[in-house]
């Protein structure tokens, strides 16, 4: 079922040329955040692997998603998996956009955003706490990284946590390759993986 809030937000995504209607929509996020009556906010940004997807609850960025995930399919997702009172507010996101822009200009090497990992659990979640601590242009095998997540023998676990991880570049899965050096798969794409680890083996 479709809510008021979901409406006007699918109007203003509509009308996105139109200065009123953004206008419109400003202050109806605003209006929403002053109720407490958004719980997860989302824009897009454009960066060298196409439009990106970020969202966030009070207590951190929640996920990142490439267009081939399909932003919309995402968003009815999270709606289900974290709240329905979900909203376009660019602004509570410009802290994460900023990031990631000196991430791809080559000027950050780690992100410092909170970020809300609500959507891992159990062994995933301690897959990603650990591609945390994986440093900028480094990388280690899905054997390493279910080694340092607690269980050794769950290789395809982890490579399964590094596919299904709710936050890429942020948690950077794609610095996990194959024991033989090969990179393995990524969500955002094999073609992704290799430019972002090009890029960070440049520096």
């Amino acid at each position: 079922m479709t809510t008021d809030k979901q409406m006007i937000d699918r109007i203003g995504r509509g009308f996105a040329g139109s200065t009123a209607l953004d206008e419109l929509h400003a202050r109806l996020a605003r209006l929403a955040e002053r109720q407490r009556l958004l719980d997860v906010s989302y824009r897009t940004v454009d960066s060298p692997l196409g439009p990106l997807l970020l969202a966030a609850t009070g207590k951190g960025l929640v996920r990142v998603a490439f267009s081939r995930e399909d932003h919309d399919s995402v968003l009815s997702r999270l709606a289900a998996d974290v709240s329905s009172r979900i909203l376009r507010t660019p602004r509570r996101l410009d802290r994460a956009a900023r990031q990631l822009d000196e991430y791809f200009a080559g000027r950050r090497r780690a992100f410092t955003v909170p970020v809300d990992l609500q959507l891992a659990r159990g062994f995933r979640l301690s897959v990603l706490l650990h591609l945390r601590d994986i440093p900028y242009g480094r990388t280690e095998s899905y054997t390493a990284v279910a080694r340092a997540a607690g269980n050794p023998s769950a290789v395809r676990a982890a490579a399964s946590a590094c596919s299904h991880n709710p936050l890429p570049l942020v948690v950077p899965c794609h610095r996990v390759v194959r024991s033989d050096g090969s990179f393995g798969e990524y969500l955002g794409g094999p073609k992704a993986k290799h430019a972002l680890l090009a890029m960070e083996a440049a520096e």
